[in-house]
Formats: C-alpha cells, sequence, structure tokens
C-alpha cells in the first residue's frame, strides 16, 4: 500500500543489504576518489581498492547472518520431512526383504544356536591342504600315464606294414547297408555317466579321434595308436584310485588323440572334424619352452591370388600354435616394411588370445603389391628380439622367426653374420610358399643355417602338418635333457572339445607333462612322442572351499595363492585372469580382494624365491 514499507521476508533483506552496500562501492569507482581519465582509462586507486574490498566483505557476512537465521527456523521442517522420508523407506524395506519373517523364524530356533569361533588361518591352511592333496592326486595320475607310455614305446619296434584295428571315435558303433559294422568302427559300449555330465561315454575302454585331415591308416597312426593302448590299464587304474578324476587323454605328435573314458565323436555341420590336439594349449604348453616369435611375411606383387591365401592360413596356424607365455609380432614387406599392427612397432605383445584374434583380422586384409626386399625385414626382427632378450623381456628362452614367402633372390648371409652368428641364439624357420622351387635353394639355406627347419607349403592342406614341425625343434634341446615339467594352464572354459556334445561349459584347468622316446638310438634326436594330460574342473576345488561363507569365490583364489609351489611345480594359473571372464556364482567382475589384484601376477616370483604357503 502507497505510504507504508513494503514487507519482505529474512533472505530478501539480506539480499537487499548486501545489494546497497555493492551500489555504494559503484559509487565510489565512479568517483574515482581524485583520479583523473588518462587517456580515456579509469585508473585504479589503491585507496579504493581497500575500502571497496572491505565494504565487500562486510556485505558477505550480513548476508550470511540472514542466511544461518533462515537455516535455524527452517531446520525443523527439514527434520520433519527426513522422518517421513525415513518412515516411508524402512515401511517399504520392512515389506519387501521380508526382515520380520527373518526375525521371527530366527527366534524359532535362536536356542539350538550358538556362536563358534573359528580360527581363520587354521581354517584357510587346511584348505590348502586338502586341495593340494587333491591337485597332488592329479599330478601322480599324469606321472603313471608318462611313465606307461615311455616305456611302451621303448619295448615297441615299429612296422611299417602294421595291420591294426582299433576304435575310431567317429566310426564306432556304425554300420554300411549290410548292417555289419564299418572298418574301424566295431561295437562300442557307451552308457551315460553322471561324473561325466552324462554323457554317453565307456569307462572301461579309451578310444581315438583323428582330424579329418589326418588318414587313419597312415603307418606312423598305426604305431603310434598300437604303442598306446598300454595306456588302457592305466586310465582305468587311476580312475580307480581316484575317483575325482574326469577326461584322462594322451596327445601324439603324429596327430591321434587317445581320450578315457572313449566317447563317440560327432562331426560338425561340414561333416569335418577340425579338432587337433596338437593346437590346444595344454599341449603346446607342456611341448615347447616360452618363446619370442616374429613373423615375417611376403606380400609382394608375386603373392598375389592362391599364394597370398596359403600365406595368411600359414599365419593363423602359427598364431594357433602361441599361448599366453608366448610373445609375438608380425612383420610384412614389399617394397618397405611394416608391422601390421602400428600401435605394436618395435615391440613383442603377449600372445593372448585378444592379441591373437586382433592379429588374425589384421592378416585377412593383407594384400600383395610392390617388390619384396626381405633383408629390411629380418634386420627389424633381428633388432626386436635382441632389444627383448638383452633387456630381460619376453619369453626368456626360444625366439624365432618365421619367414613366409615365394621366394629368395639370395641368401642374406651379411644379416645373419652381423645379428645372428656366431651364437644363433635365433633360430629361423621358412615356408617356401607355392610350388616355385627356382629360390628353394636359398630358402632352404636361411633355416639350416640359422638352426631352424626348412618346408614347402603347396597347398591349404598341407599347412597344418607343416607348421607343426617347428614346435618338434623347439622342443629338442627340453626332450634331450629329459625335461618332464608339469604344467597347469590358465582356467578357460573347453568349447572345441566337446562342442558336439549337450554338454554344459565347465571351467577348468588341464595338467599335462611331456612324453618322449627313452630308445638309445633315437635319444640324441631329441623325439617327442606327444603330451598326456588331465583334466580338472573349478568345480572339483570348490567342493573343498568351507561351507557357511558367502565368499567361496574370495577363498578359492585366496587359497590356490598358498599352496606349495611343489603341488603345482610351476605358477598356478588356476584363477581367472582379471581380464578374463567370471561366469556363475561369480560376479561379473572380481572385486579387488588384496592379493589376488596386484600380487597374483608375481606368483612366479614368489616361487622363484622359496615362496611358501
Amino acid at each position: 500500500m502507497p505510504g507504508r514499507a513494503e514487507e519482505i521476508s529474512a533472505p530478501q533483506a539480506g539480499v537487499v543489504a548486501q545489494k546497497r552496500l555493492w551500489g555504494y562501492c559503484l559509487q565510489l569507482s565512479i568517483q574515482r576518489l581524485g583520479h583523473p581519465h588518462r587517456n580515456g582509462e579509469i585508473t585504479q586507486n589503491p585507496a579504493f581498492l581497500s575500502l571497496s574490498s572491505a565494504l565487500l566483505e562486510v556485505s558477505r557476512f550480513i548476508y550470511l547472518g540472514f542466511f544461518c537465521h533462515i537455516l535455524k527456523a527452517e531446520n525443523a521442517k527439514v527434520k520433519s520431512w527426513a522422518d517421513a522420508f525415513g518412515g516411508e523407506l524402512y515401511s517399504i524395506v520392512t515389506k519387501y526383504s521380508g526382515s520380520l519373517l527373518l526375525q521371527k523364524k530366527y527366534k524359532d530356533v535362536e536356542p539350538t544356536l550358538k556362536i563358534k569361533e573359528v580360527d581363520g588361518l587354521e581354517l584357510v591352511k587346511k584348505f590348502s591342504e586338502q586341495m593340494e592333496s587333491m591337485l597332488r592326486r592329479k599330478v601322480e595320475a599324469v606321472e603313471r600315464l608318462v611313465e606307461a607310455a615311455e616305456d611302451a614305446d621303448l619295448n615297441h619296434e615299429y612296422n611299417s606294414s602294421l595291420e591294426f584295428d582299433y576304435y575310431n571315435s567317429l566310426l564306432i558303433n556304425e554300420k554300411d547297408e549290410n548292417d555289419n559294422y564299418v572298418e574301424l568302427g566295431d561295437e562300442f559300449i557307451l552308457e551315460p555317466n553322471e561324473h561325466f555330465n552324462n554323457l554317453l561315454v565307456n569307462t572301461t575302454y579309451s578310444d581315438i579321434q583323428l582330424p579329418t585331415n589326418v588318414y587313419n591308416k597312415d603307418p606312423d597312426i598305426l604305431n603310434g595308436v598300437y604303442m598306446s593302448e598300454a595306456l588302457n590299464p592305466i586310465f582305468v587304474d587311476n580312475f580307480e584310485r581316484d575317483p575325482t578324476l574326469t577326461w584322462q587323454y594322451f596327445g601324439s605328435s603324429t596327430g591321434f588323440f587317445r581320450l578315457y573314458p572313449g566317447i563317440k565323436w560327432l562331426p560338425d555341420e561340414n561333416g569335418v572334424i577340425s579338432f587337433d590336439c596338437r593346437n590346444r594349449g595344454w599341449y603346446i604348453q607342456a611341448a615347447t619352452s616360452p618363446k619370442d616369435i616374429v613373423i615375417i611375411v611376403d606380400v609382394s606383387g608375386s603373392m598375389k591370388g592362391l599364394r597370398m591365401t596359403i600365406a595368411k592360413h600359414t599365419i593363423i596356424t602359427i598364431l594357433d600354435t602361441l599361448g599366453e607365455n608366448d610373445f609375438v609380432n608380425i612383420i610384412a614387406y614389399n617394397d618397405y616394411v611394416h608391422f601390421i599392427e602400428p600401435c605394436f612397432k618395435g615391440i613383442l605383445v603377449q600372445a593372448d588370445r585378444d592379441n591373437r584374434e586382433h592379429f588374425k583380422q589384421l592378416v585377412d586384409e593383407l594384400q600383395a603389391k610392390g617388390v619384396g626386399t626381405v633383408n629390411k625385414a629380418l634386420t627389424e626382427s633381428f633388432k626386436i628380439l635382441r632389444e627383448f632378450r638383452d633387456a630381460g623381456q619376453g619369453g626368456l628362452c626360444n625366439q624365432a622367426i618365421m619367414l613366409i614367402t615365394d621366394g629368395a633372390v639370395e641368401d642374406y648371409e651379411a644379416v645373419f653374420e652381423k645379428y645372428n652368428w656366431p651364437d644363433r641364439k635365433v633360430r629361423v624357420f621358412t615356408y617356401l610358399i607355392g610350388r616355385e622351387v627356382t629360390f628353394a635353394p636359398n630358402v632352404k639355406w636361411i633355416a639350416c643355417n640359422n638352426k631352424g627347419y626348412y618346408t614347402q607349403i603347396s597347398t591349404l592342406a598341407d599347412v597344418q602338418e607343416n607348421v607343426m614341425e617347428y614346435l618338434h625343434v623347439l622342443s629338442r634341446p627340453m626332450v634331450i635333457n629329459h625335461d618332464h615339467d608339469i604344467i597347469w594352464t590358465e582356467a578357460y572354459m573347453d568349447s572345441a572339445l566337446f562342442a558336439s556334445q549337450a554338454q554344459s561349459l565347465l571351467l577348468m584347468t588341464t595338467v599335462a607333462m611331456p612324453v618322449f622316446s627313452k630308445k638309445n638310438e633315437t635319444r640324441s634326436h631329441g623325439i617327442l612322442l606327444g603330451v598326456v594330460g588331465s583334466d580338472v574342473p573349478l568345480r572339483e576345488l570348490l567342493k573343498l572351499a568351507p561351507r557357511g561363507t558367502h565368499y567361496t569365490a574370495v577363498f578359492l583364489a585366496k587359497a590356490l595363492i598358498i599352496l606349495k609351489p611343489l603341488s603345482l611345480a610351476g605358477c598356478p594359473w588356476i584363477c581367472l585372469s582379471e581380464h578374463q571372464q567370471w561366469l556363475h556364482p561369480f560376479p561379473p567382475r572380481p572385486p579387488s580382494f588384496g592379493m589376488y589384484s596386484c600380487e597374483f601376477e608375481n606368483l612366479c616370483l614368489l616361487r622363484n624365491s622359496g615362496f611358501q604357503g
């Protein structure tokens, strides 16, 4: 109303008072405290700055005082809001959580309950001892298989004209149009077994699986299968001694796979069996030591067409023989040298699954053009391997260069003299692509003078067998020394072994050992007969974990770390790494639980320094 002061709230009054003080400061600024204009600009007076700053501070205190007054006035209202919200939240939680029912059930059994103090350290120690005992039984079973296989080979005389029928897992129980069993397909009794996920198996006998590209009547196959028949009673005896054992097997270097218990193997939708035991992680890790590999591929114009297709397949097959303990890179060359992944230029990367798949995609995009100059690619490869060797990085064991080309116009002796001779620390394996043999002598000379292996690949069907030869060469020092190292694979899901069977995927680890020839006449040649192994599902380890805890997964990871290294004879890569997938009942991403997240990666260091659980 006119003539009356407008009623305002306390916060508004504070704002008005502050605005008035700011206005007074502005007036003082306009007067400039006696300072004239200089070139059209207003100069700053130190006295004015001090006075205006003080007045601004006073205005802030006035506003703060009014604000605190309002807070006190509004406190009661805010508290009532909080009480109402809390009451509503408690009502909803009580209704849907079932807490009242839980309290009632607890009161019903309360008289029979008691609190028992548990020694956590003793609990973990007991779990560790039980797990060590179980894993030791697996190792002993594998050791018995190794001994039986080597003794059987020692007593076996190779017969190139051997006639021998065996149970072929693809052909068993198959009949022809006359209702007669087909060759290698005799009657083989199969029954469901709960221990093997209700698969149809034969627990009294093993059978033989071969990839489609391996001839089932080849003399090497027949002699190997005949020799390995001696493993059947050992399979059965191992299973009787330890009923928790699952699959036991022998993977031969010739390509056949003896599996116990025997099963019926089904081909894929194309009628092909692509499974090759020699490409499995457990076989590769047991057959060779960690390795650093640089793959050099010729992408010059002469490699167009089928040659380029064969070269790509050769690279992919080499990548499939690498595992978590290996390091790799790929260099393509024509007029110039380039790393197929620029981000990996000048280094080696771990050959884990992600990197291998990434390399495969890049290899598929390679195109042939230009003129090939391999000497620069060789020089770059030797430099990378030397840098990693001198820095103590990579696999710290074998180093090799894989040269894939359709010919070499010279032997590049100068490069080898500068970077690899006389020590020859890097082996060079050469793969001559195509049927042309004009430059074959140079390609062969490169391999033979650098402790490698030369092979010619003319068709896609030749790739698998020819690539596998390099594994035999790299395994020779270990075979000659008869180093029966026990290896444990990282945890994995075997989606390939029983892809054709109605079996849920199981998280597992594999214990494996190499099998060598002990014959005196071939001992110095370093002949690898194959690898024996046994799967250990992670669920068997979980069964040993103490009950009554929601943290079995955490407990398992901890207990695995404190196992004595003797039981694993190596780094216990049983838990999944953080970059790998965890399955139910584990959480999607493992929580950070102490040693696992940071110290698990250093278990090798702990083992080598005498770490004891």
